[in-house]
């Protein structure tokens, strides 16, 4: 089985649009969301269809319950406040109900192994902490019981890997071969906004029976996604960091 991991999606409908003929292409079994498919971009309700025709399962993102009043806005700088109140504006009743009930993290139960997947931290997920760190990522693997964790949140695809206390490293940044006895935490990037210094979408893809997951670049309609914030009245910044993928 191959699993399709997406997080971050950010209202940005053609880089969406681009990963999910990627996904097809590449024939991939199911498709999750770990969240923040709102936010920043133009579209959120055309991006949150999508996202739900195409997903088995969507998870709550920081900008998704922002947009919908769950999250105090006062922590989010002026571009992201804006964005999440101009959002939650276009918002329909039943798309800020969806939002408003989706889940923090969910493990996949099927067949062995299990994993785990949340948007932020596996530790207190509705604080909307980052793991940018190797400390970091060790309190959270300390707090983690499954061997994988899938997470987004950061923007900045990464895999970290657990050997034992005081043994966690970066695993690298594009492809994990998962070993037995080792516990790892996977980035899988920004699908909208990516902060990595690469612009195209970004997307993890699992192979359950190699057990390896490969992070894939897309390339995408930079300068469309742009006109559309710009014309929206979203603050330009929101626009120009696209080009760049800061």
């Amino acid at each position: 089985m191959r699993l399709a991991i997406i997080s971050d999606i950010h209202s940005n409908l053609e880089a969406l649009t681009a990963v999910l003929e990627d996904i097809e292409k590449r024939r991939a079994d199911r498709v999750l969301c770990l969240g923040d498919v709102v936010g920043y971009g133009a579209e959120p309700g055309a991006c949150l269809s999508e996202v739900r025709g195409r997903s088995d399962w969507i998870l709550a993102g920081n900008h998704d319950w922002g947009a919908v009043g769950k999250v105090d806005l006062a922590y989010f700088n002026y571009s992201a406040r804006a964005a999440a109140e101009w959002t939650g504006g276009q918002l329909a009743e039943s798309e800020r109900a969806f939002l408003s009930k989706l889940p923090l993290h969910r493990i996949w139960d099927g067949p062995e192994p299990s994993f785990l997947t949340v948007h932020s931290t596996p530790d207190r997920p509705h604080e909307w902490r980052y793991i940018l760190s190797i400390d970091e990522a060790e309190y959270q693997f300390e707090q983690l019981q499954l061997p994988l964790c899938f997470v987004g949140h950061s923007h900045q695809p990464i895999v970290w890997r657990w050997e034992g206390p005081g043994k966690c490293s970066v695993a690298g940044r594009e492809y994990l071969h998962i070993e037995p006895g080792k516990r790892y935490i996977v980035n899988v990037g920004s699908v909208g906004q990516p902060r990595d210094g690469d612009p195209r979408a970004s997307y993890g893809l699992y192979d359950r029976e190699r057990q390896e997951v490969i992070i894939h670049k897309v390339e995408y309609n930079i300068a469309a996604a742009q006109q559309k914030i710009l014309r929206a009245g979203l603050p330009p910044r929101l626009a120009e960091r696209l080009a760049h993928g800061v």
